[in-house]
């Protein structure tokens, strides 16, 4: 079944800034969260940008040269 990791960005358009929430399931019955930033908009941007280009970005099974990317080789 393999965990399940959700990142959602929340850009501010006063701040010019993003904010990250991060989900980690790993079916134990305990979900955790974590929310990180800020992040500049240029890196928040290009982070995003990195997101769209898979077709499925929610397909934990996916392997596309923007999954690998985002997770920094780290999917098995």
């Amino acid at each position: 079944m393999g965990d399940e990791h959700t990142d959602c960005y929340f850009f501010c358009p006063v701040c010019q800034l993003y904010t990250v929430a991060k989900w980690w399931d790993n079916f134990t019955g305990v979900e955790t969260e974590n929310v990180t930033g800020p992040l500049s908009k240029q890196e928040g941007d290009a982070l995003v940008e990195l997101i769209r280009k898979c077709e499925e970005p929610w397909d934990k099974k996916c392997r596309c040269e923007a999954h690998v990317a985002y997770f920094r080789g780290t999917l098995d």
